[in-house]
């Protein structure tokens, strides 16, 4: 999250990414000091060398992704092959990948196109609920002898979850970063229950924003994103919008 990542750096803390190159690749540009594993997760390949190089490790990988970095383990323990539905280039995926070649990633039904007499299934916490359930329903189908774990981040699935309850409004604000996969989810999710979506990262972006010809206006947020952005917007909304505009309500 792009405000996240502007406070880190007015305390000097630095985030290291670049388009392409995986987090192994990214420690080389890290000679000293102390490094801070994201929410998504590495390999224990990425651990090593942040240890032969010396460097401080803080490790802040969510816990739904260690579990799911201890299945894998497991199950290939066991000897399983591993279909991981995930997202290529997502960090998430990447750092479950990078556990074995026997890690295979599956982002539509055509890329399980391998044999397995044992096989187990699990995904990327922040992808869509109904997308998975979909995907491994016909999963279940071809393979009526996998084993399943369905994992999907109990943060995501509940703001999805709450969009699909929507009643119809007339605009729906989505607070989050536009990189981030679970709030462009979000995005694609609200289109469904609202005449208009914004997606924004703060409140500047919300004040141009023309909401006289609303009535109804809904907010959520991505997983990912400050609750005190999401805080300041829906402030701003019931404070100043809904006063000057008489719009009826905001959910």
């Amino acid at each position: 999250n792009q405000s996240i990542v502007d406070a880190l750096k007015a305390y000097h803390i630095d985030t290291i990414d670049s388009k392409g190159k995986t987090r192994l690749e990214l420690l080389d540009e890290i000679d000293e000091g102390i490094v801070i594993f994201t929410a998504h997760g590495v390999s224990d390949q990425v651990i090593e060398k942040a240890q032969k190089k010396g460097l401080t490790i803080v490790d802040a990988t969510c816990e739904y992704v260690s579990l799911i970095h201890r299945l894998v383990k497991k199950k290939l323990e066991e000897g399983y092959e591993i279909a991981y539905i995930g997202k290529k280039g997502h960090p998430e995926s990447e750092a479950v990948l990078e556990i074995s070649h026997h890690v295979h990633l599956i982002e539509s039904i055509q890329d399980l196109n391998f044999h397995a007499d044992k096989l187990f299934v699990t995904n990327q916490t922040t992808l869509g609920f109904d997308d998975i359930t979909s995907l491994y329903e016909q999963i279940h189908l071809l393979y009526p002898h996998a084993q399943i774990h369905n994992e999907i981040c109990n943060a995501t699935r509940l703001r999805q979850q709450a969009l699909k309850e929507l009643p119809h409004v007339d605009a729906l604000i989505v607070v989050g970063d536009p990189q981030s996969h679970n709030t462009l989810k979000l995005v694609e999710i609200g289109k469904k229950h609202a005449d208009q979506v914004f997606l924004i990262e703060n409140l500047n972006q919300c004040l141009t924003i023309d909401f006289s010809q609303f009535e109804k206006v809904a907010v959520t947020s991505g997983a990912s994103t400050p609750t005190k952005i999401t805080q300041q917007i829906i402030h701003y909304l019931e404070n100043q919008v809904i006063e000057e505009l008489d719009i009826d309500q905001i959910i």
